[in-house]
């Protein structure tokens, strides 16, 4: 992520996680990664809430389009990285 600009978000605020693209996932999951920890954010109806303390956080978006025939399958996967800056 060196180089890129972080979205600037109010502490506490909704932020949204769109994807454009059909079809949309069917399973998604969020980590909230520092230097020293990575912690899963809740995440529903593709929002999180940001943290309340004012800095730079980053995350991974990992989604996954589960066959809905085959149990425990996949038919396409994708992993994103994005900051967000809580001011």
């Amino acid at each position: 992520m060196e180089g890129s600009e972080p979205i600037e978000v109010s502490p506490g605020e909704s932020v949204a996680i769109i994807m454009e693209d059909e079809p949309k996932p069917n399973k998604i999951h969020v980590l909230q990664i520092s230097s020293s920890e990575e912690s899963e954010v809740k995440i529903s109806n593709n929002h999180f809430t940001a943290p309340a303390q004012k800095g730079i956080y980053y995350y991974s978006y990992g989604a996954w389009w589960m066959d809905e025939k085959k149990e425990n399958t996949s038919t396409g996967d994708a992993n994103y990285a994005f900051a967000i800056e809580v001011k």
